[in-house]
């Protein structure tokens, strides 16, 4: 049994895959390929990948299902959805057993402060925002403020770290109970534009998050949220932690401490 994102190292930016996709084929193509010959050489039968919301391009309606048309817009949901048909031939050929989990916006740290979110360099909002409370960046770029949503900033779901590894267990245990190959979303069903993730924030933190408005970056879709009915349904999946006021509360908490804690 495997349970893995692919990638060696964790490359998840789709501005940043737009400018340089050979890194992202490379990486997510090419060493899944790797890793999917090495399972067929020593007889693994079962895979938990790590896919994304990517994959869907600019929905055609909302929440998004399973079933939603795959139309990525940037490279990087091109090269997961690659990954997607190459664990359909090798269950094929070769039985190969996988279960997708298409990861809307994964956020929040551990409840008890031991683990939180960090990357170098950082790239994801909520702690780019948080980094903005704390001083120890000036301000928030936001990407683009001219989308055709309520507020002209992009739209996410999010979902607590804490939850998506439930989802991971769910699936593992799915499959060592004799589960078929399938793919399912992971997200909260609801989404929440950036201004209105930064004005969470402030509420939570009691301090003013400096923004300015930047150029859309390349591969952004305008909105993307996720419908979890059919992980619930069929693995039993019940997010606890997924409301915006726990995952950046969680957040916030780590955040402060997080000289003395574990980053994932």
């Amino acid at each position: 049994m495997i349970t893995t994102s692919i990638e060696g190292n964790l490359f998840i930016g789709m501005g940043e895959s737009a400018e340089d996709p050979g890194k992202y084929y490379r990486n997510n193509v090419a060493g899944t390929l790797t890793l999917l010959e090495t399972m067929r050489d020593h007889d693994v039968k079962k895979l938990v990948f790590s896919s994304t919301c990517a994959t869907y391009g600019n929905p055609v309606s909302t929440p998004i299902t399973e079933d939603h048309p795959q139309r990525p817009i940037n490279p990087y949901g091109r090269s997961k959805l690659i990954v997607a048909q190459m664990l359909r031939d090798f269950d094929q050929a070769r039985d190969i057993k996988s279960i997708s989990l298409r990861y809307f916006n994964t956020a929040g740290a551990d409840p008890e402060g031991e683990i939180g979110e960090a990357h170098d360099p950082e790239t994801h909002l909520i702690p780019l925002i948080l980094d903005v409370a704390l001083e120890r960046r000036p301000f928030i770029t936001v990407f683009g403020g001219d989308y055709d949503t309520p507020i002209g900033t992009c739209i996410r779901d999010y979902i607590h770290v804490t939850d998506l590894a439930t989802a991971h267990l769910l699936a593992l245990r799915a499959l060592d109970d004799g589960a078929q190959s399938a793919a399912y979303n992971l997200g909260n069903g609801q989404g929440f534009s950036v201004k209105e993730i930064i004005t969470e924030a402030e509420r939570i933190t009691n301090r003013e998050i400096k923004s300015i408005i930047g150029p859309r970056r390349e591969g952004d879709p305008a909105a993307l949220v996720g419908d979890s009915t059919l992980i619930r349904a069929q693995l039993g999946w019940e997010p606890e932690l997924s409301d915006i006021k726990t995952i950046l509360t969680s957040a916030w908490n780590w955040n402060g401490n997080s000289s003395e804690a574990a980053v994932i």
